[in-house]
Order: C-alpha cells, then sequence, then structure tokens
C-alpha cells in the first residue's frame, strides 16, 4: 500500500489512499474498514447498494467492497448522485487539509467557488479570474476532484443550507436566500434531489420568521483540536480598535452589514461563530472566511511529525501543541499590517492601524468608537487617505501608498487565486518592502505554508543563531516553514512576534 504524498512536501504520516489524486480503492477500503476519522475529509464512500455517501469514519456496518465507490469531494459523490447519510453527515466534514493550500489552479478554483464566484459570477467569471478557458477549468477539476464547478458550487448551497437547517431556527424561506439559492422552487428541488427529503423534514429545531438583523451562532467543525487559547491570543494581541473587540466571550469584529464572534467550545473540536448582519445572504461568505482565518481544515499532525525531524522543534512539541496558523480576515489588510509593523511592537501597530481606520472613516483620535466599523479601508481609500496624519515615517508612509495602488489597479494579486510567487516577486519590487515583509505576508495572506519571514530576529534568537545560519536551518523545516515560524514565535521566550525586532526593510 502507496504512502499519500501531502501536496505541498513530504511523505504523509498517515496510511495513504492516492497515487497523486487517484483514490487507491484498496486503501480507501482499508481506511473504512478501521472507521479512520483521520481519513474525514480526504475521502467519501459511496454505497451503490444504498445511494448513500459516508464518511470513512461512519459507525455503520463497513459494506461490502464490491459495493462502494470512492470519492475525493463530497460535491463529486452528490454529483454522481449519492445522498449524504444522515448519521455520519459527511457533508460537514472538514475540508481536505490539501485543497486551502495548493498553489495550483484547482486549488485556487476550489478556494474562489467557495467564496461564492460561481454564484456572482458564473463560471465564465470563474475562468477569467484564473486565466483559462471554460473548458481548461472543468477538465482540471474534473480530473482533481470528481466534478466541474457548478456541481461545487451548487454543493456549497446545499451543504450550507443543511447547516443553517441543523443549527438555527430560520424559516426555510430564510435559508433558502441565506445559502445563495435564487428562488425556493430551485431551493426545494435541488435539496430533495441532494438529500432525498424536504428541507422542513430535515430540520432539528422549530422554524421562525425573524426580519431585519439577525443573530446566528454556527458551530464550525475541525481537522483535530481548535486550539482557540492560542488563536484568540493572537488575533487579541493585534486588535484594531475600532474595528475589532476582544470580549469576555470571544473575539468580535466589524464586517460589512455587522459584526462577527468568534467563540470556543468547552471540548475545543469546533468554532462557534456568532454574527449578527443586515442581510442573512453574508453567512454563505463568512462561513468560508472563518475557516480560513482561523486555519480549521489543515491537519497539524503530519506538520508537526515534519517538524520533529529538527531536535530543538521537537522539545517545543513536546511541550506543547503545534499552533495554527492564522489567515487573514482581508488580505490587503494583512499586506498593510505587515508594512506598518516594520521595526515597532504589536502593540504600536495595531494603534497605528487604528488611526488609520478612524482616518478613513472622517473620525478623530484612535479609532475608538464603540461602534465597531465594517471592515478594513479598501485599497483604494487607502490610496487617496492623507497618511502623514498616522505619525509614521515618510518612507513607510510611501511603501504603503505604493502598496494600496498596486492593490487598487490590479497590479498585485492577493486572492485566493494568487500566483504566490509572482505576487511575492511583485511585493519586493515595491520600495520600503524587503524578504521579511513580503514573507509574512505569503504566510498569513496567500496561506502559503512555507511562507517565511526571513532573518526574523525573534527567531534568530529563539534558536541562537545569526541571520545565515538560520537561513539554512529553515531549509530542513520545508514545505512548512510558516509553521516553524509561528510555533517559534509561541515559544519563544519574549514571546513578541515582530516585537521591535525585525531589520529594516530596504534602508
Amino acid at each position: 500500500m502507496s504512502r499519500i504524498r501531502d501536496g505541498n512536501g513530504p511523505d504523509h504520516p498517515l496510511v495513504g489512499v492516492a497515487s497523486g489524486y487517484q483514490l487507491d480503492h484498496g486503501a480507501c477500503y482499508e481506511a473504512i474498514s478501521r472507521r479512520d476519522a483521520r481519513f474525514d475529509g480526504r475521502f467519501y464512500t459511496g454505497v451503490t447498494s444504498t445511494g448513500i455517501f459516508c464518511r470513512p469514519s461512519c459507525p455503520a456496518r463497513t459494506p461490502r467492497a464490491a459495493n462502494v465507490r470512492f470519492f475525493a469531494h463530497a460535491a463529486a459523490a452528490s454529483d454522481a448522485g449519492f445522498r449524504p447519510c444522515r448519521r455520519c453527515r459527511p457533508e460537514l466534514a472538514p475540508g481536505h487539509p490539501e485543497w486551502n493550500r495548493r498553489a495550483d489552479l484547482a486549488g485556487k478554483a476550489l478556494a474562489l467557488v467557495e467564496q461564492g464566484v460561481v454564484d456572482t459570477e458564473g463560471v465564465a467569471g470563474l475562468a477569467a479570474r484564473l486565466a483559462v478557458s471554460e473548458r481548461h477549468l472543468r477538465r482540471e477539476l474534473n480530473a482533481t476532484v470528481g466534478t466541474g464547478p457548478i456541481q461545487l458550487a451548487r454543493s456549497r448551497r446545499l451543504w450550507l443550507a443543511r447547516m443553517l437547517l441543523d443549527q438555527t431556527n430560520l424559516a426555510v424561506t430564510d435559508v433558502a436566500f441565506a445559502s445563495g439559492f435564487s428562488s425556493i422552487r430551485q431551493f426545494n428541488d435541488a435539496f430533495k434531489q441532494a438529500f432525498g427529503a424536504t428541507p422542513s423534514s430535515l430540520r432539528r429545531r422549530p422554524g421562525a420568521a425573524p426580519t431585519g438583523a439577525t443573530e446566528l451562532t454556527l458551530g464550525l467543525s475541525c481537522r483535530g483540536a481548535v486550539q482557540w487559547a492560542d488563536l484568540n491570543r493572537f488575533l487579541a494581541a493585534r486588535t484594531i480598535s475600532g474595528l475589532e473587540r476582544a470580549t469576555d466571550t470571544g473575539f468580535r469584529r466589524g464586517v460589512p452589514g455587522g459584526w462577527i464572534e468568534l467563540r470556543p467550545t468547552p471540548d475545543d473540536d469546533r468554532l462557534l461563530l456568532h454574527c449578527s448582519l443586515d442581510r442573512l445572504d453574508r453567512v454563505a461568505t463568512l462561513v468560508p472566511l472563518v475557516r480560513r482565518v482561523a486555519d480549521l481544515d489543515t491537519d497539524l499532525e503530519p506538520v508537526a511529525e515534519h517538524l520533529r525531524a529538527d531536535p530543538d522543534l521537537a522539545g517545543r512539541l513536546a511541550r506543547r501543541p503545534l499552533p495554527r496558523l492564522p489567515g487573514p480576515f482581508d488580505p490587503f489588510e494583512l499586506a498593510v499590517r505587515a508594512v506598518v509593523g516594520q521595526q515597532v511592537s504589536v502593540a504600536a501597530a495595531a494603534t497605528t492601524l487604528a488611526r488609520l481606520v478612524a482616518l478613513v472613516a472622517g473620525e478623530q483620535g484612535d479609532g475608538g468608537q464603540p461602534v465597531l466599523r465594517q471592515g478594513f479601508p479598501s485599497a483604494a481609500q487607502v490610496v487617496a487617505a492623507p497618511l502623514d496624519r498616522l505619525g509614521l515615517p515618510a518612507r513607510r508612509r510611501e511603501t504603503i501608498r505604493l502598496l494600496a495602488r498596486a492593490v487598487a489597479e490590479d497590479r498585485i494579486d492577493l486572492s485566493p487565486a494568487a500566483d504566490r510567487s509572482k505576487t511575492t516577486a511583485q511585493l519586493l519590487d515595491i520600495g520600503g518592502i524587503g524578504p521579511w515583509t513580503a514573507g509574512y505576508i505569503a504566510m498569513r495572506a496567500l496561506d502559503d505554508p512555507d511562507g517565511w519571514p526571513a532573518r526574523d530576529l525573534v527567531l534568530r534568537r529563539s534558536l541562537g543563531l545569526t541571520a545565515a545560519e538560520l537561513e539554512t536551518r529553515a531549509e530542513r523545516w520545508r514545505p512548512w516553514r510558516a509553521y516553524a515560524a509561528i510555533l517559534l514565535w509561541a515559544t519563544s521566550q519574549t514571546n513578541r512576534e515582530n516585537d521591535n525586532e525585525n531589520e529594516r526593510e530596504n534602508p
């Protein structure tokens, strides 16, 4: 039985189920025979005798090998005519740990589908964003995940609808529109075809008919523990007053149309997304955004095993679990954070960013207004803002303006469809952005698991290495250098990432 190759690197430590991305029937069958939960979301089992598809860990009796088909994506199983198991709920399994990190065409397409691009721009718009023909896009997705963009988008809407039916008391009509369906009839037909039942018959709570602003709480599945304490500590230390707020129950942030709050569960097995929104259809984009911010789909086990080959990292991992790598609420905001944070403490950077939020909003002070702003300023707004009021050195203000102009004019792509190498090279062409800043943007804004904040002084001091020695040592950690960095930041004696420690970029 072969071992699975991770999409970004070395042999995966779990027993393999694939050669490339073609599923190995024998290996998959062995995994479902063991009811191995580690494979949930990695593949799905369609049972031909029942017409149902399941997670590998489904507690139901294991079907005969001749009666099963395996699928790389839940949407592919649904497209083949199988209905989700009501017992193991495969449509709610964590996402495949490779999809969000893959930098190839299929990975980028899947990320954009999750953002709702097919719903708003169609397959033609998705293909245009990826600079390929619709035919080539369909061919690539069918070869990789077993189905095309239309079915992926349709399944995305259906899985969200089922979650809303399970976890909220929204009326079925509200669930339909919140999930992105344009009509109730279309929703009912698609739902019955996918689940073999009507929406009303599967809901677990009595329906209601809320109007106006609506507050919802959804539990998001995670591959392994959420590690809420690490996530909350990381986000709270970087809170931008006027945009974000640490609360007694979690971490709150303003978003278009309202606010969201991330909360823990007692068992740390899910992340609670609580939100108050003016329109229910905003939920469809918030769920994948929060999954990305909290890094919920990454399988940390193989990453940690790879890093344990370094004795120093192994010692740190013996004392604490590997932290997740927080993603961006807004990639442009993350890029600005990286520039503002050069040579200043995390707290000082957050204060400057709060001034920027207030400045664009036309306010005075530090942005500490009681009502949270609904998002970070756009690149165009930053270009037009009087940045001389921020109290930053002239060189850094110019760097921020150049960065903002490049993003506003679509000359630099920070979206999930970005070519990481191209974007990094373009960032380095901007005066004032050097290897540390570009690497930090890559690891956090571009979801690059191998993004690397070169020459970071906290990392050097944590390991007692020179800059050259650190770069040599970090080669051992590929393709997971970003996770090595987040581990070292979390376990350094100073425990101060980017706190007056980074060398000047492009002096």
